[in-house]
């Protein structure tokens, strides 16, 4: 299976390294020498036996306080608390993605499948496929598979070719953005689920794939049978609805700051390895608690630099990112959260604009 892009600078489609506009070599080599030097890069087994731990006893109380209830309305405050606990595992599956957590190769798929596949029913191998092709061309069109055309029009030229419903929705998709945030988990589980069954390869990816099949099995049978069980009909798909939903908008909410409004390269368009990730990447300023909320998301471009560093080394990182793109002269974007969905929101209505009756304007 494919791991995600670690941080190591890419070589173009000539097989050649990548180097700067100014012709004195990779600044990116430059930049992950002073890291490098800084320790930022090496693991934090104390921090994430921790974090683990705790996320563990917390979704575990959840899933208590679920069967101690029992058949009640209260449950849909669970049920919003269960939602935070399913997106801060989610954190954790990606954190062992980028190989964040442990040296081995092997100990960080074996996190990511429990928290991902286990834990909260996501395909952990579709994620990794997918999130590596946008770790290495981010806002790239054609390459990144998080601007591609769906439900959200990102370009001007995917609106363009819109009719009928899908028309209509690229003109109001600024307003019914966050509404569809809560269909978010939903297309998750559903792309993961339709990409498993499409897999095909080696004798190693099909065990692989009937292994992370039984884990996603064990998930939906444990999930579906623990509300049905427990609360009447119409409250346990009451309560399914309004977990899933909470789920999505909090994974919508957290992943929709890091890239979306910020500049898209067109299809042929030649960058830096540098320049192409903190170009199109945004940091949320925030503290302690943003960091918790937003799972160390908020210092993406950071996190798009160096995708193996540790989530606790990210912060420290980026003064050193900060202070060296001012010497290079490369944009740093920085806001606030509020400020940031503002943003998108503006970018969305933007790219649809092209749809609009001409009063709108």
């Amino acid at each position: 299976m494919d791991t995600v892009n670690r941080g190591t600078e890419p070589a173009d489609h000539t097989g050649t390294t990548e180097h700067s506009p100014s012709g004195r070599g990779s600044d990116y080599a430059l930049l992950s020498r002073e890291v490098k030097q800084s320790g930022l890069l090496r693991r934090r087994r104390g921090y994430y036996s921790v974090k683990v731990g705790a996320n563990l006893l917390l979704l575990a109380a959840g899933w208590t306080a679920f069967a101690l209830i029992g058949q009640s309305w209260w449950q849909l405050l669970t049920a919003a608390f269960l939602a935070v606990m399913f997106t801060q595992t989610g954190f954790i599956g990606h954190d062992a993605g980028h190989h964040q957590i442990a040296r081995s190769k092997r100990v960080n798929n074996l996190l990511g499948r429990v928290h991902a596949d286990l834990l909260i029913g996501l395909s952990y191998g579709w994620w990794i496929s997918k999130h590596n092709r946008h770790h290495s061309h981010p806002n790239h069109v054609d390459r990144d598979p998080d601007i591609a055309d769906g439900a959200i029009a990102f370009t001007a030229d995917q609106a363009r070719v819109r009719s009928g419903a899908y028309a209509w929705l690229a003109r109001h998709q600024a307003w019914l953005f966050f509404p569809m945030l809560l269909l978010e988990g939903l297309a998750l589980h559903v792309a993961g689920v339709r990409a498993l069954l499409e897999r095909t390869g080696t004798t190693t990816s099909r065990s692989t794939k009937l292994a992370e099949a039984g884990l996603l099995t064990a998930h939906l049978v444990g999930y579906l049978a623990a509300l049905f069980l427990v609360l009447s009909p119409l409250q346990a798909v009451v309560f399914l609805a309004v977990h899933q939903g909470l789920f999505g908008l909090y994974m919508g909410c957290s992943f929709a700051p890091n890239h979306k409004g910020m500049p898209i390269f067109a299809k042929d368009d030649r960058i830096d390895f540098l320049r192409r990730q903190v170009l199109t990447s945004r940091n949320i300023r925030g503290h302690r608690f943003t960091d918790f909320a937003l799972g160390g998301l908020n210092y993406q471009i950071e996190h798009h630099l160096f995708p193996s560093m540790p989530r606790p080394g990210l912060r420290h990182a980026q003064k050193l990112v900060r202070s060296f793109c001012a010497r290079h002269g490369i944009a740093y974007h920085e806001t606030g959260l509020f400020n940031s969905y503002a943003q998108v929101l503006r970018h969305l209505h933007a790219v649809g604009g092209p749809l609009r009756p001409e009063l709108e304007y």
